[in-house]
């Protein structure tokens, strides 16, 4: 087996040619942490791209997982219920906080988290309270079947839509259908999106 000659990147930077400038900007009134206007900005506009009321933009979106599985209040020993089929990022923050994850089956059509695998998954460990969703390769899970079955279970779901932004389910952006939501605007995230 022999490397490959050139780099193959999953997701190359796009720039637009005012990059420099607002990273001027940032650096001139001290922006380099958790404030200022450019980051008031991206909370902003995801609120109006995603359709919810506050966002809260952080360092990366396992940081936000790892804020959701703690709002949650995920305790060591705890199941929590996670997609199979996912980013490592969706399920460590449940470890994080002692959770155990119990990964739940894919389905064929959307290969998202499996309504069915749920129910059942359920019927096994009806003591648990918490479901991290993942939303994959921009493409929404079955969402309907899913919150029907956690709020038949009174769970919480987590929804990770790292890879879905952009992506609606029935008209609706993901990222809004969990009691936490979860949203990425890495550039290996928005390829997919």
């Amino acid at each position: 087996m022999e490397p490959f000659k050139e780099k193959i990147w999953l997701s190359s930077p796009t720039m637009h040619g005012e990059e420099l400038k607002y990273m001027q900007e940032a650096y001139e009134k001290n922006w380099m942490s958790t404030v200022g206007e450019n980051i008031n900005e991206v909370e902003r506009l995801a609120c109006e791209k995603i359709g919810c009321h506050y966002a809260v933009a952080l360092s990366a979106g396992i940081v936000a997982m790892h804020m959701a599985v703690k709002l949650a209040g995920v305790q060591a020993g705890e199941k929590v219920f996670c997609s199979d089929l996912t980013f490592d990022a969706t399920v460590n923050p449940v470890v994080y906080e002692g959770g155990v994850p119990v990964f739940i089956d894919t389905e064929y059509d959307t290969w998202n988290m499996d309504p069915v695998a749920l129910e059942k998954a359920f019927e096994l460990y009806p003591e648990v309270r918490v479901v991290v969703v993942a939303q994959l390769y921009g493409t929404p899970g079955k969402v309907d079947e899913i919150k029907a079955i956690c709020e038949k279970q009174k769970a919480i779901i987590i929804e990770a839509a790292a890879e879905s932004l952009g992506a609606t389910y029935k008209g609706k952006q993901t990222g809004t259908f969990g009691t936490y939501n979860c949203i990425s605007i890495n550039g290996n995230n928005l390829r997919d999106a």
